[in-house]
């Protein structure tokens, strides 16, 4: 856990202020378990004062620093349960952490999804619920990302170098949709090898989103009018999920994620559709 080459931590939320040899530091669970030869500089985002949660009509934004503890709370919250079910999805997708109290008490959305490893629950979360990222570049501009397309690979993302991650906004008409969620890794307490999102809109709009499975966050979106048959749904899983994009770790092989990413995508299907018809 000791960063010996670090001369100095900076108090700051400026990307401006970012240097070659510096690092974004959150939570830190990830960087001072994995640490660095080449870091010099921590830029501190523990004073950044940003509110971790806020909820307006247009849906919620999350601060980059919220912890997992502060969103584990979130559909406690008066009035959001009923307004917005998606919520729902929040507790799973926090409880595949498999961690203690005393990472979620530090562990951040922003870190997680920076850290953009494939099971990282709280990409799996964003990206189902069409999450997108507000993202900060030292020469003072900003862009939106969906964080969907943030995560490129096994530990790579598209941000730049010094670029920061602000917030993520979870859209109303995504927090208002029906959900399933399935999870499956291989042992009871081990990390995500599988784990798929359903939702289905208020428009009757079918999405899909496969994390964990894939190096990266894979989404299918079927419109109201061409709703997926079993057969449907595994030819656009054939089409989008090359062989090479499965994963490959001590979590699972590659061909055991592929069998339980169809297998959990047709669970999902099956419940979200059929309620629709019923």
């Amino acid at each position: 856990m000791d960063l010996n080459t670090i001369e100095a931590v900076v108090p700051t939320a400026d990307p401006a202020r970012w240097r070659p040899g510096d690092a974004w530091l959150a939570g830190g669970t990830v960087l001072f378990s994995y640490g660095s030869d080449t870091l010099r500089r921590l830029l501190d985002l523990g004073r950044a004062g940003w509110e971790p949660v806020t909820v307006s009509d247009d849906g919620i934004d999350l601060a980059a620093t919220c912890t997992i503890a502060t969103l584990y709370r979130l559909p406690d919250s008066p009035g959001l349960a009923g307004r917005w079910p998606a919520l729902e999805l929040v507790r799973p997708c926090c409880d595949s952490f498999v961690a203690s109290f005393k990472i979620w008490n530090m562990s951040t959305v922003g870190g997680n999804i920076c850290t953009s490893l494939p099971a990282g629950p709280m990409t799996s979360l964003c990206a189902g619920l069409d999450g997108v990222a507000a993202i900060l570049s030292p020469d003072g501009t900003r862009r939106a990302l969906p964080v969907a397309q943030l995560v490129t690979g096994d530990g790579s993302n598209v941000l730049e170098p010094g670029e920061l991650l602000r917030s993520i906004r979870l859209p109303a008409h995504a927090l208002a949709a029906r959900t399933a969620f399935r999870r499956l890794s291989l042992s009871n307490l081990g990390r995500s090898g599988v784990l798929l999102i359903g939702r289905l809109d208020a428009g009757g709009g079918f999405v899909l989103t496969v994390t964990a499975s894939t190096k990266r966050p894979v989404q299918l979106r079927f419109g109201a009018a061409a709703a997926p048959g079993p057969r449907d749904l595994a030819e656009a899983l054939d089409a989008a999920i090359e062989p090479a994009l499965y994963h490959d770790d001590i979590h699972g092989l590659p061909a055991w994620r592929r069998d339980m990413t169809y297998r959990l995508a047709e669970e999902i299907r099956a419940e979200l559709l059929s309620e629709r018809s019923a």
